[in-house]
């Protein structure tokens, strides 16, 4: 019989090395890695690896299309059950940033069985079957090894009609950017695996890791949403560098505009930053330019700094920003419907931090 007090004293973020989309491998190794002549000898496939988006897509033949996306990684929080719903968040998240509704999901489970206890990797089963309940589509299966470290995730199916689909390089000069959620789950996390959050502090950070993106879906609908993405691993400037360099594009962003989470620029101030935030900024430091009077200090903290279930980075055609915000009104995302910035033609510098 399991000892409900180890249970109890058992925190799985020390038991990983990194946590959440922080455990992506950087973006300059991720090039090497996906670099390859090979192509896909069909030409069902709409969306690929090629340009980085959030999930891979294939025509259906119907005007309809199938949205398919794997994610997974090792602990970000402690508790078992909100790993779970972290974890399945932010997967089925990829269909919403692709602007369609998922209707399928797998699981994806690694665990030290000789280390762990199984109930609380049940616990963390039961946790995702909640998100996916809450997205309305079932956990139906999926595949478990004995693995080093614990990690979850799920492969998730979706479809959407193809002329609602939302890529990630479509944007179009002048578009406006818009972003769902505050910046900084990266630092909170921190925060909490070195066991210095306040409580108050990880019921926000919980909050933010577990809300569906869902209002994805409905963006997929408006035409004047030309491109879109979710903030995950590469940060802000990495994921806002990608929709950019692929839309033959440079972006302005207002720094004060972009929404940090609460508690975060307080433990940056305690040097709390994760080690992704290192790698992300190494990755594409040299793309982005600070007009004078911008906190460089801070800002180098937050733009890279690597989300979790992080929300959706869209662009949006000026004559359908009214169209944007009313949506965001009717989702309780009002404090979110004053735009970060702007997309701009192509120059030296892929994005322009203004004050």
């Amino acid at each position: 019989m399991e000892n409900p007090e180890l249970k109890e004293k058992i925190k799985l973020t020390q038991y990983s090395r990194g946590a959440g989309c922080g455990c992506k491998i950087s973006p300059k190794i991720l090039e090497e890695i996906l670099d390859s002549q090979f192509s896909f000898p069909g030409n069902n496939l709409i969306v690929g690896n090629n340009s980085g988006d959030d999930a891979a897509v294939y025509d259906l033949g119907n005007g309809q299309a199938l949205i398919s996306t794997t994610d997974f990684f090792m602990p970000i929080v402690d508790d078992a059950f909100d790993f779970g719903r972290v974890a399945a968040a932010n997967a089925i998240s990829d269909v919403y940033a692709m602007g369609g509704k998922p209707v399928l999901a797998l699981a994806i489970l690694g665990w030290p069985v000789d280390h762990l206890p199984a109930s609380l990797a049940k616990e963390v089963m039961e946790g995702a079957k909640t998100i996916c309940s809450q997205a309305g589509i079932a956990l139906a299966g999926g595949h478990s090894i004995d693995s080093a470290e614990p990690f979850f995730g799920l492969s998730v199916n979706g479809v959407i009609s193809i002329n609602h689909l939302k890529r990630n390089d479509t944007a179009k000069e002048g578009d406006v950017i818009f972003l769902t959620k505050p910046i900084g789950v990266g630092i909170l996390s921190t925060a909490q695996k070195r066991g210095v959050i306040e409580d108050n502090d990880l019921k926000i950070l919980i909050h933010q890791l577990t809300s569906l993106n869902s209002i994805g879906s409905r963006l997929g609908e408006i035409k004047g949403v030309t491109a879109m993405t979710d903030v995950t691993g590469f940060g802000l400037a990495g994921h806002l560098s990608e929709m950019a360099e692929g839309s033959g594009l440079s972006a302005q962003i207002n720094y004060p505009a972009i929404p940090i989470i609460e508690g975060a620029v307080e433990y940056l101030s305690k040097r709390i930053v994760p080690d992704a935030t290192y790698r992300n900024w190494n990755s594409y430091s040299n793309k982005i330019s600070f007009e004078k009077g911008v906190n460089v200090m801070e800002a180098f903290s937050i733009l890279p700094d690597p989300q979790t279930n992080g929300g959706l980075l869209i662009a949006v055609d000026p004559g359908s920003v009214d169209e944007v915000k009313e949506l965001f009104r009717q989702n309780g995302l009002e404090k979110f419907a004053n735009p970060v910035g702007r997309f701009v033609g192509k120059d030296e510098k892929v994005i322009h931090v203004l004050k």
